[in-house]
């Protein structure tokens, strides 16, 4: 399914680069998804989706859709690329995250994908989640944001406990 409505799904695996995503406003990509990052235009929605492994619990921790987002310009060329662990991230898009759920609350994808368009065959939906962002359409997206609801608080409320489980990013030097 296409992304209808500009919608995506961001798939945000390592709490250090959740950290700096909620704390900068700003998402990045490695040059590697340079083409489906530039795909993202000025007032796209960004569902903000951190993995089983993104507090390095996975036993504990379950994939969740944490926040949305609105994509507030394009995707631009950074000449100084945030890194995350070994990886560098030299693409950047700013965004506007007013809302998040508290850590540990959100809306646990694995619960919904037998109705999520996104994942035509349930039973391998995680392999779809590789490649971020995903495309989302109309359904999907009102359909996870409609659940988002009941669990997001202003960011102000929420930013702290996923700062504090972070390390900083670090520029590249």
């Amino acid at each position: 399914m296409s992304g209808d409505s500009g919608a995506y799904l961001m798939v945000i695996g390592d709490r250090e680069a959740l950290g700096w995503i909620l704390s900068t406003q700003q998402t990045a990509f490695p040059a590697a998804r340079r083409g489906e990052a530039a795909k993202l235009a000025a007032g796209d929605r960004m569902l903000l989706y951190t993995t089983r492994g993104c507090f390095h619990n996975p036993t504990r921790d379950q994939g969740r859709v944490i926040a949305a987002a609105a994509v507030q310009g394009p995707v631009v060329q950074d000449e100084d690329p945030v890194r995350f662990g070994e990886r560098e991230f030299p693409l950047r898009c700013p965004l506007l995250i007013t809302e998040a759920a508290p850590f540990g609350s959100g809306v646990v994808l694995a619960d919904h994908v037998e109705n999520l368009h996104m994942f035509p065959d349930p039973r391998s939906w995680s392999t779809r989640l590789r490649r971020s962002p995903v495309a989302v359409d109309d359904h999907d997206d009102a359909y996870i944001t409609e659940r988002l609801q009941r669990y997001v608080r202003p960011l102000a409320e929420a930013v702290e406990d996923y700062t504090a489980r972070a390390t900083p990013a670090r520029p590249r030097r």
